[in-house]
C-alpha cells in the first residue's frame, strides 16, 4: 500500500432481527425532541411506522416528521425539512427509510444550524460545516448506498438539474448509530432491490478501479465482490432468502464506508455520470449506474489493463490460459455484463428517458474526477454518453 491514511468510522451498527429493540439504548443518550424523517409512506403499509413509533413514545419523545422523501432529494425539499427541525428544537433526527432518506436526513443536520444557504456553502462551495450539527439516527429500509455508515449526502438542484453528492471530511456527519434489519429489505419491489444491488457493486468498483499497487483494499474489494455476486443471484431468484439478503446488507455497508478506499486513489466517474443523468431524468440512481458503466469501462479499460485482466480472473473467475491480457479483461466485462442482464438492469440510459437532444446538457453538469485510470476530457463524456444511448 502506498501513501498515508487515517480511518475513523464511529457509527455504532445494529444488526439482526431483533435490532430495532436496541432503539430503547439510544435514544435516552438524546433530548426529548426528535424528528422522524421517511419518504413515501411505504413505512405505515409495512408496519415499520407503528413499531418505530412505539418505541419512540415509550421513551417520552417528542416527535415531529418530515415526510415525502423522494428517491432523488430535491434542494426545495430540503429547505422544508430544515425549517421543520428547526421549528421542532430538534435534539435526534431519526432516519427510517433507504439511503436517499439517510442522505437527505445528513443534508439537514448540516443545515439547520448553518446561517449560509446550504446549496451554496456545501454543493457548489463544498464547505465544511462550522456550525452544530444534529445528531443522526438510522433504520434501514432499503440497502445500497451505504449511507448508514458514511458522512455523504446528495441533493438535487431541479433548477439547475445538478444532481450532487457531497462526502464530508468530519466523521461527525456520519449517524451516531444504524439499525440494519435484513427483514425490513424483503417487501422492496424487485426493480428497488436489484437497483440497491447494483449501486453497492459499482461503489465497490469505483474505488477498485485506480491505482497499480499491490493493496490489501483491492483484496477485500475482490472478496466482497464476490460474495456479492453469490448473494445477488439467489436473492434475484428468491427475494424472501433471509441469508441472502442479509449478506447483501452486510456487503452495502462495508462497500461505502471508506474501508476499501483506505491508501488508494478512487475513480467515482460511473456516479459522476449516473448521477448527471439522474438530475436530467430523475431516474432510479442504481439504473442511472448500470446504464452507463459498461461503455465507461469499456472506455477505459486500455488504460487500466492490469486491473480490469485481474477483475476478470479474480472476481469472474475468467481462464486466462492462452489469451491475451485484452482477451481476458474483455471476457471479464463481457461476464459482468451476462450478471447484469440475469438481474434485470437498465442497460440503456434510453430506457431512463434520456434522448440525444439531452447528451450536451448531461455532458455540462458532470463533474470530472481525477482518480480512475483516465481524466476524461468532455468530448470523453459526450462520446462514453452516446453509446450509452
Amino acid at each position: 500500500m502506498l501513501g498515508n491514511f487515517t480511518y475513523c468510522n464511529p457509527t455504532k451498527l445494529y444488526f439482526g432481527e431483533d435490532s430495532l429493540n436496541y432503539l430503547n439504548t439510544e435514544l435516552p443518550k438524546y433530548g426529548d425532541n426528535v424528528v422522524l424523517v421517511y419518504g413515501g409512506g411505504s413505512i405505515k403499509k409495512n408496519g415499520i411506522y407503528d413499531m418505530v413509533m412505539e418505541i419512540l413514545k415509550k421513551n417520552g419523545k417528542n416527535v415531529a416528521e418530515i415526510s415525502g422523501v423522494m428517491p432523488n432529494p430535491t434542494l426545495a425539499k430540503l429547505y422544508e425539512g430544515i425549517e421543520i427541525a428547526r421549528k421542532h428544537q430538534a435534539n435526534l433526527l431519526l432516519a427510517v427509510g433507504g439511503g436517499s432518506v439517510c442522505d437527505y436526513t445528513k443534508a439537514v443536520s448540516v443545515s439547520v444550524n448553518c446561517q449560509e444557504d446550504a446549496w451554496e456553502k456545501y454543493y457548489l462551495r463544498f464547505e465544511e460545516p462550522d456550525c452544530e450539527l444534529i445528531p443522526v439516527g438510522c433504520v434501514l429500509t432499503m440497502v445500497g448506498t451505504g449511507s448508514e455508515m458514511n458522512a455523504g449526502a446528495v441533493i438535487t438542484n431541479q433548477e439547475t438539474k445538478q444532481k450532487i453528492g457531497h462526502v464530508f471530511a468530519s466523521e461527525d456527519v456520519m449517524p451516531k448509530f444504524s439499525i440494519l434489519n435484513p427483514k425490513f429489505t424483503l417487501t422492496l419491489p424487485h426493480y428497488q432491490m436489484v437497483a440497491g444491488i447494483y449501486d453497492i457493486f459499482n461503489h465497490i468498483c469505483e474505488q477498485y478501479f485506480s491505482g497499480e499497487d499491490d493493496n490489501t483494499s483491492d483484496y477485500i474489494s475482490e472478496g466482497l465482490m464476490r460474495s456479492l455476486l453469490h448473494a445477488s443471484r439467489i436473492a434475484n431468484q428468491n427475494p424472501q432468502d433471509y441469508e441472502a439478503r442479509s449478506n447483501i446488507m452486510w456487503t452495502a455497508t462495508w462497500a461505502l464506508n471508506t474501508l476499501v478506499s483506505r491508501g488508494k486513489a478512487t475513480d467515482w466517474m460511473v456516479h459522476m455520470l449516473g448521477q448527471a443523468v439522474g438530475g436530467y431524468t430523475n431516474a432510479t440512481h442504481g439504473m442511472t449506474l448500470s446504464a452507463v458503466s459498461l461503455p465507461y469501462y469499456r472506455y477505459i479499460m486500455p488504460y487500466g489493463i492490469e486491473k480490469f485482466k485481474r477483475f476478470a480472473v479474480n472476481v469472474w473467475d475468467v481462464n486466462p490460459e492462452g489469451k491475451s491480457d485484452r482477451q481476458i479483461a474483455e471476457e471479464g466485462l463481457a461476464a459482468m455484463e451476462s450478471w447484469m442482464k440475469e438481474l434485470g438492469l437498465v442497460m440503456n440510459i434510453t430506457e431512463l428517458g434520456a434522448t440525444e437532444e439531452m447528451i450536451e446538457g448531461i455532458a455540462d453538469v458532470t463533474a470530472v474526477l481525477p482518480g480512475g485510470y483516465k481524466v476524461l476530457a468532455r468530448e470523453d463524456i459526450i462520446r462514453i454518453l452516446r453509446e450509452s444511448l
